[in-house]
């Protein structure tokens, strides 16, 4: 069984409890179940007991739960009432970022509602996932890059080497003895990158660079990224393999297929609905 009392299961009790005073109807306060609580004059309904023992256990009810474990549930719900009635008594549910804040956690809830409900008769088709397997695979990079590198703090300086580099320098040698990297230790070596990995680290121009590169050839005009000046040096390349179409892939798929035929959904509503913009 999950840990009773997630923070994040408590931060959307908390929204709900906000969203109406103590012991003004909101969602705990106004189910015609028996209370197990109340707290301050605010009933905590058993209905809303079991929905949150479902949603921690991942399906179990309170029945299936120790004498001990149904406390601690209990006890989180009664913080999160009292926590809730604080904020109320001093003024937060009036702050409009708190309004804001809660109006986009019911927004939230309601699409992932709605969505739910919608996808539950469209599971995606064995035909679907292969499809999207493939749009998948036609993406990803197929080539892995064996990278050196030195990295140095001016652009002059940069040049400086790459004439040493052209005049017969080791560039193993040069990034040991001039590189202010940590890959000096390692001639500038930083292993295999695809190109989106170096882009996220190192940005678009040092992608650039790099793969305009043949291996053995290192770039004659060094490239700038947040962290300095680089000489890139290209040791080879190898074939990267697509993942297999196995179970663990399949969920991906599952859950993109899934996102595209709801965005699809709600792509119609926008055509269909009367919207008009000021900003």
């Amino acid at each position: 069984m999950r840990k009773l009392g997630l923070p994040s299961l408590l931060v959307g009790l908390l929204a709900l409890s906000a969203c109406h005073s103590p012991g003004t109807g909101s969602a705990a306060a106004t189910s015609t179940s028996p209370p197990v609580a109340v707290v301050n004059g605010t009933p905590i309904s058993r209905d809303f007991f079991e929905f949150y023992v479902h949603g921690i256990t991942r399906g179990k009810s309170s029945a299936d739960l120790t004498q001990a474990q149904r406390e601690i549930a209990l006890d989180n719900l009664i913080r999160a009432q009292l926590v809730a009635q604080v904020a109320d008594k001093d003024g937060l549910t009036a702050d409009q970022d708190t309004k804001f804040l809660l109006e986009l956690s019911r927004l939230n809830v309601l699409q992932q509602r709605v969505s739910e409900r919608y996808l539950k008769d469209l599971k995606p088709t064995d035909q679907e996932l292969r499809a999207e397997y493939e749009t998948q695979v036609a993406m990803m990079p197929h080539t892995e890059y064996h990278v050196r590198h030195i990295l140095v703090p001016t652009e002059p300086f940069a040049e400086k080497l790459v004439a040493e580099l052209d005049k017969g320098a080791k560039f193993a040698d040069l990034a040991k003895r001039e590189s202010m990297d940590s890959s000096k230790q390692n001639g500038g070596d930083i292993g295999w990158l695809t190109p989106d990995r170096a882009a996220a680290g190192l940005g678009k121009p040092f992608v650039d660079a790099l793969t305009a590169l043949k291996p053995g050839q290192y770039t004659e005009k060094p490239v700038q990224s947040s962290f300095g000046w680089h000489i890139i040096y290209l040791e080879g390349t190898r074939d990267l393999p697509p993942p297999p179409y196995d179970n663990s892939v399949q969920q991906q798929l599952v859950r993109i297929v899934e996102e595209k035929k709801f965005k699809a959904y709600v792509d119609g509503l926008m055509k269909d609905a009367k919207i008009e913009k000021n900003i």
